[in-house]
């Protein structure tokens, strides 16, 4: 019987000695396609083509992609830039100086630099606006809000890092701050104080600070953002029907794979970085002249004129209060409104509370536009 089974194996099998199976699906596989097999059995590269909701593919939805995308060219022309920076305090000014004009493309570099920063900035509370504006730090999602908030407080330390390393009076001026705001929280300041590494100049721990602990933080956190997002799945569209938990995209809301996502992504960062190159061409960032103790008189970056009228107001207090309210109402927003309804039309206390926020932000802001600096420090 053994026999007879064998016979009639060998006569089923192709005259050419070929197994006589295609491979699955029919038709043969191309040699990129078994590498790509090869990489993702080895990588598990095919996780990341879990469904994404059809609301999530757009411009409103990617913003959060967006600014990752703005990291990414951060973290490159920072890789450039470190390479002719020099963080000591007496050659710092003067390295950026000869970045601008005697580095081929340095000028270029530093442009681009800056204004991939305006846009991460810019990109990551847009985000934030949107997952406000339509509910998408409820339940199951609480954690990962709380991650968000603290990505945000990351850029925006990150920018106030950034323009210490410049080193000239608008840096200058920002460090003074920096040092007296930690003054003001007694022992916990203490990390801010020049005493802490008596050794180190302030300049060179926050050169380290922006270009290895922060950026090191906000990766660690934008992975673990993803790992939730994947987990807790895109949240529904508040003007779209949810399933029946009230917390997932309806089953048959049209999906695509999150790769496909990715791609639009990649697309919205090369125009962000169309654009930071065109404004790198047109505006660079100016160079200041070195820094002169003893006087203030310079505006912070536009990100943090709300604050510095506080500043203005009650002194430098201001800033210290100022910030940490708002970061405590960001991370109490998800403690406070336990309203099940996404959709802003049926949350009517914290929308009210949220327009009065930003509309307080930009009248702050402009006030600090109309007004002189004044000065604060005791130096």
């Amino acid at each position: 019987m053994a026999t007879s089974i064998d016979q009639q194996a060998r006569a089923s099998q192709p005259a050419d000695g070929s197994t006589g199976r295609e491979p699955t699906g029919g038709a043969p596989r191309g040699r990129g396609r078994l590498i790509l097999d090869a990489i993702d059995e080895r990588l598990g590269i095919g996780a990341l083509e879990y469904p994404v909701p059809d609301h999530a593919n757009n411009l409103a939805w990617s913003l959060g992609g967006i600014t990752a995308a703005s990291l990414g060219i951060l973290i490159v022309t920072g890789i450039l830039l470190v390479q002719f920076y020099n963080p000591v305090p007496e050659a710092a000014n003067a390295s950026v100086r000869h970045i601008v004009t005697g580095v081929w493309g340095g000028r270029f570099v530093r442009g681009l630099h800056f204004w991939a920063a305006q846009a991460m900035y810019v990109t990551a509370a847009l985000h934030m606006a949107r997952v406000f504006v339509t509910g998408s730090y409820k339940r199951p999602r609480e954690a990962n809000y709380l991650i968000g908030v603290a990505m945000f407080g990351l850029v925006t330390l990150a920018i106030f890092t950034g323009t210490v390393l410049k080193w000239d009076q608008e840096g200058f001026e920002a460090l003074s701050h920096n040092i007296e705001i930690g003054k003001l929280v007694a022992g916990v300041g203490l990390w801010f104080s020049p005493t802490f590494a008596d050794q180190v100049p302030m300049l060179v721990r926050l050169y380290g600070a922006h270009v290895v602990i922060l950026p090191g933080l906000i990766l660690v956190l934008a992975v673990l953002h993803g790992l939730l997002v994947k987990k807790h799945k895109i949240s529904p569209h508040p003007s779209l029907p949810a399933d029946d938990t009230g917390t997932q995209a309806p089953a048959d809301e049209p999906t695509e794979p999150f790769t496909h996502h990715l791609r639009r992504i990649a697309a919205f960062g090369v125009v962000v970085l169309g654009i930071a190159g065109i404004l790198a061409v047109l505006a660079p960032p100016p160079v200041g002249a070195p820094p002169v103790a003893g006087i203030e008189i310079t505006r912070p970056p536009w990100m943090f004129w709300w604050v510095f009228t506080l500043e203005n107001w009650v002194g430098l207090s201001g800033i210290l209060w100022g910030e940490l309210a708002f970061f405590a109402l960001l991370v109490a927003v998800p403690f406070i409104d336990r309203n099940p309804r996404r959709s802003w039309r049926q949350r009517p206390v914290a929308m009210s509370i949220a327009g009065s926020v930003v509309v307080l932000l930009v009248v702050l802001t402009v006030l600090m536009a109309a007004t002189p600096a004044k000065q604060h420090l005791g130096m």
